[in-house]
């Protein structure tokens, strides 16, 4: 048994506490319109990822129900998500050694997110350890345009990396990047590293898009994702994803510094 005081202890209850899993944000209606869309095969879902196999709506109930603790009930339509916090501590585990793997083998490694209001700090202290290690944080297609489909229609955005992490900024705007699910801007970053000569990530860290879609090009991936991206959940289900983490992926950032803590800790990365 462990102790009350251990870190594996302590980060649980930080979770719960915190909202990253136990009672989360997210609806149960949001993630079953996700699993439906998904079903479907909504580029806007499966962000990136072809699925080798046939996914029906009752199907990825039970996958997020196995992956994330969600209700397994298809008759249950309303009310808020749940996730299981040992699910969780389970894959930041398997994330920590990943990592850790790949930092001792000082391999090279990309960072990107769709959520960078959110975990671009969680990311970069990632980055920053990795290439203390002696990692090469790539950087391709820095400042690269990517017209991106949004609800307002195409808009322009610009890639660009802060602290070693990609993500978008649309044109024109300074101070804050996009919430993107695309697979787009992985895709530009893999072209340009391929038409420089390399190297190529051997790893892919993020969420959304950069990890499904380097995850669908053969690239080894992992990330996190809240209940209602089932995509990352079926990559990992169907080989092309390592690691999927599952946790609210849209609290507070500082909310995110347990989890960046006990990852270096696990992974033998701590400075």
């Amino acid at each position: 048994m462990l102790s009350t005081g251990t870190p594996r202890v302590q980060l649980r209850a930080h979770l719960l506490a915190s909202g990253l899993a136990g009672d989360v944000a997210t609806s149960r209606e949001a993630a079953l319109r996700s699993y439906r869309a998904f079903a479907a095969r909504d580029p806007r879902v499966t962000l990136g990822l072809d699925p080798r196999w046939s996914w029906s709506e009752r199907d990825l109930i039970a996958l997020m129900s196995r992956r994330c603790g969600v209700s397994a009930d298809p008759a249950c339509v309303g009310g808020g998500d749940v996730i299981d916090p040992e699910l969780t501590l389970c894959a930041l585990d398997a994330f920590a050694g990943r990592l850790g793997d790949v930092a001792r083998r000082r391999a090279p490694v990309l960072f990107g997110t769709g959520h960078p209001h959110r975990l671009l700090g969680f990311y970069a202290d990632l980055a920053d350890a990795v290439s203390a290690a002696g990692c090469s944080v790539l950087t391709p297609a820095q400042g690269r345009c990517v017209d991106i489909t949004t609800r307002f229609g195409v808009r322009t955005h610009r890639l660009v990396y802060v602290r070693g992490v990609a993500s978008l900024y649309e044109k024109g705007a300074r101070e804050t990047g996009a919430h993107s699910h695309s697979p787009l801007p992985v895709r530009v970053a893999l072209q340009a590293a391929a038409e420089a000569g390399g190297p190529l990530p051997e790893l892919v860290v993020g969420d959304h898009g950069w990890v499904c879609g380097a995850g669908q090009l053969g690239i080894e991936a992992m990330g996190l994702a809240d209940t209602d991206d089932p995509a990352l959940f079926v990559g990992e289900a169907e080989g092309r994803v390592s690691v999927a983490v599952p946790l609210d992926d849209a609290v507070r950032p500082e909310y995110y510094r347990p989890l960046t803590r006990y990852v270096l800790n696990r992974a033998c990365l701590s400075q």
